[in-house]
């Protein structure tokens, strides 16, 4: 499931990243690698503030879709 799923609270472990190759580079930067577990902190209007790799990282909407758990 999307990661725009997890409510604020909840951890998962990553599957899969979907996207474009320059998308999917991006978001391995920021620490959302396959195998990594990502806690989502807070959700305001879709987008996501999480915790991956002991950083909080906020992304939008649109690219948390792309984050499978």
């Amino acid at each position: 499931m999307p990661l725009t799923l997890l409510k604020a609270g909840d951890s998962g472990v990553i599957t899969r990243i979907g996207g474009k190759a320059e998308t999917r580079a991006f978001l391995e930067g920021l620490g959302f690698v396959v195998g990594a577990t990502v806690t989502v902190v807070n959700e305001i209007d879709g987008n996501v503030i999480c915790k991956v790799m002991d950083a909080r990282v906020a992304i939008s909407k649109q690219m948390a879709q792309k984050i499978f758990v």
